[in-house]
Formats: structure tokens, sequence, C-alpha cells
């Protein structure tokens, strides 16, 4: 499901991406956005919308469809492409920098990175603890796990778990390298779970390349991340959150099965996770905004944590 800011944004990019074209398909158009058709055909109408925005809102955009051409004029006020602000270059530069740790021809993405550095700034360079860990410590693992990969040999990992906040100890057999969401990952066969993981590599604190060839089980198959790391199952725990005006955001920001409108501007979703651990530190931080429905053991949890909480300011 589209979100509205994700529909927004599209929108944003799709004026200028036809005005620097005079004229372009429908069918090459809705490909280019990865859309349907129809899709582009209801963000089209939806542009009409725009000249409530204009200087002089009785000069309204001029645009057509008709043929299967589109055509789009008058369009001053976001004819031009959007610029990036400081935190969004920020984050693709962070996110490019972790695409250029995997193998193959990097010219075209370090130039790309080198210009949105210039143009970005301060505010662009890394870190100094970034230029540390990051580019010296970080490019160390990410070049040992590119030779266990090529070599087919076994990793020993200590592996940090941010949910239970405990450094592991396990022996895995790489699979392969991937950036996903802009961070880069072992996927792996754990001989500790017994199942294909992936690996954040900047969540590995130390590795070993054990003398043993890796030896992934036949059955072990690669995890389809074309859609986001996070796929709920049938067996992850059902959860029901009624959420206030403040907190709408949770519907768009997670994965939800159903988002149902209460009225006075609160809605109710339901949503599955492995681990709850997280849905009771986001109860935690959505205060009145949020309020945790189902399962009953749940609330309890997080009535609990809010009682410790406040014990300590006592």
């Amino acid at each position: 499901m589209v979100t509205s800011a994700e529909r927004l944004r599209r929108l944003l990019a799709l004026v200028p991406y036809v005005v620097a074209r005079k004229s372009v398909g429908l069918a090459e158009t809705a490909a280019a956005f990865g859309m349907t058709e129809r899709e582009l055909v209801e963000d089209l109408n939806l542009v009409w919308c725009v000249e409530l925005r204009s200087p002089d809102p009785y000069c309204p955009i001029d645009l057509s469809y008709e043929g299967g051409e589109i055509t789009i004029m008058a369009a001053e006020t976001i004819g031009r492409p959007l610029r990036l602000a400081v935190d969004e270059a920020s984050a693709l530069l962070v996110a490019l920098r972790m695409l250029s740790e995997v193998p193959g021809d990097k010219s075209a993405l370090t130039r790309v990175i080198g210009k949105l550095e210039a143009a970005a700034g301060e505010a662009g360079a890394p870190s100094h603890s970034v230029a540390v860990l990051g580019i010296q410590n970080g490019a160390a693992i990410s070049d040992e796990v590119r030779a266990a990969v090529e070599s087919g040999k076994a990793l020993h990992l200590r592996y940090y778990v941010p949910s239970r906040d405990e450094a592991t100890e396990r022996d895995v057999d790489p699979m392969r390298l991937l950036v996903v969401e802009g961070r880069a990952y072992l996927e792996a066969w754990c001989r500790l779970a017994e199942g294909v993981r992936l690996f954040r590599l900047d969540r590995v604190l130390d590795l070993t390349v054990l003398d043993a060839d890796a030896s992934v089980p036949e059955d072990a198959q690669p995890r389809d991340v074309d859609q986001g790391l996070f796929r709920p199952s049938d067996a992850d725990e059902l959860v029901t959150l009624d959420l206030g005006a403040n907190a709408r955001w949770v519907s768009e920001y997670y994965p939800c099965e159903s988002v149902t409108d209460t009225g006075d501007g609160r809605m109710q979703v339901t949503l599955r996770t492995p681990d709850t651990r997280w849905v009771r530190r986001l109860a935690l931080r959505l205060g009145d905004d949020g309020r945790v429905v189902a399962p009953g053991s749940l609330a309890d949890a997080v009535r609990e944590d809010a009682s410790a909480a406040l014990k300590l300011y006592s």
C-alpha cells in the first residue's frame, strides 16, 4: 500500500519528469515510476489540486494525457526537480557508501558520491567516528566477509543483537552479500539458529575466517528482500494497537494487517511481530497517543514497564 507521503513525493517527481520531456507516453512514464497506467492517471488527476499552491489561483496547470501522451505546461511552481534536504542528502550518502562496499565497478557510484558530498558540504562529510569505524573497521570486516564468500569458507561471528542488547557467538556458512534499504548484510546459514539469517555488517563486532569450508544445506532458501526485510508470518504474535491522532504515523511506518478508523481522529491497527519487545518500547514512546489493546499479556507488560519507569522518578 502506497502511503500518502510516498504518493506526494512521487507526484512532485512526476511533474518535472514530464515537463523535462515536453511530451511522454503513459506506458513509458508508468514503467519509469513502477506503477500501472491506471495509478498514473489517478496521480495526474491529483495534479489539478496543485493549482491551490499557485501564487495566482486563477492560472491552473495546463495538463493533458489525451491519446496516451502526457503534456504539462504552466507548472512553474513545481516544474523543477525536487532538491534534497541536508538530512535527506546525508541519508542518501550513508546508503551509497554502504553500497560501495559491494564488489563490482564503482566508477559511476564514486562520481555520484563525490557530487553529493560537494553539494551537501560539511553535513555530507563522514563524521570522525564514521571515518574511523565505518571506513577502517567496517571496511576490514566487509573485506573479510567478501573473501569468505568468494573462497567458500565458514565464519565465526561475534554479533550484536540489539533486541536483547547482547553479543552472541555463532558459526555461519556464508551465502551472499547484499544491500537492503541502504545497509550491507551477510546472508548465511546460521548453525546456532539452524536457519538462514541476515547479519548486518555494522553489527558484526568481530569475526574469524575458519579453516572449514562453508556447508550450506541444499534446502536452504535465500530470503526474498525485494519487498523489504520485515515479512510477517502467520506464526508471529498478532498485536492490536489503539492510536490517537498524533500516532497515526504508525499505520504508515509499520506493515499492518488491518487499519480501522474509530472516530475522533483515532484508529485501531493490527500487525504481526515475532518479537513484542519493540512494541513495548513503542507503546512507552507513544504515551497517551497509543495503547496496546491485545494481547492482554502484552498490555500488562507495558503497564509494568510504565510503572517501573515512574518509580525511577520517585
